[in-house]
């Protein structure tokens, strides 16, 4: 499940090598956007939305920023068991009422703050890999096979431009 797939330079710096293409970040700014504005929109925002979020967006960088302490590389956990688990969570945040408004702000802004600094993989620690400046991946049913198509289609080996040519 966990792959520690980098190394630390010499000089500490992470580095931070996933990033996403023009379709990677399409899809995160359409899917962030229509979160944002489901929130919006179609709810009744309730006061605590955005504390919710904000809440969740700093419970998340404190996780993570624990584990850096602990551990310099970059947590890797993107096999399927990974991919349910991050499911598993969302489904209830997004269904109950008390936190299905933050959870629409968080997952919609994380999408946003992704396709701004183009990270790859979940959402769910794009907040956190902003502040820690990491590279931290979880698995993410929604954008996995969107960024692995990319990746496949520029790569140099398979035969079409690379984006970066």
């Amino acid at each position: 499940m966990y792959e520690e797939r980098y190394e630390t330079p010499a000089n500490g710096v992470v580095s931070t090598p996933s990033s996403i293409g023009p379709l990677g970040v399409g899809a995160r700014i359409l899917i962030g956007l229509l979160l944002v504005g489901l929130e919006l929109f179609w709810r009744d925002p309730k006061w605590w939305d955005p504390i919710v979020a904000l809440g969740t967006a700093a419970l998340i960088a404190a996780f993570m920023a624990t584990r850096a302490a602990r551990r310099q590389s970059p947590l890797a956990a993107t096999g399927p068991i990974a991919h349910a688990l991050n499911v598993l969570v969302a489904i209830p945040l997004l269904f109950l009422s008390a936190t299905s408004g933050g959870a629409l702000l968080f997952y919609g802004g994380s999408m946003l703050l992704a396709a701004a600094h183009r990270n790859a993989g979940c959402e769910v620690t794009a907040f956190s890999n902003a502040v820690l400046g990491r590279d931290d991946q979880v698995g993410c049913a929604l954008f996995g096979s969107v960024d692995l198509a990319e990746r496949a289609w520029t790569s140099p080996s398979s035969g079409t431009p690379s984006a970066t040519e």
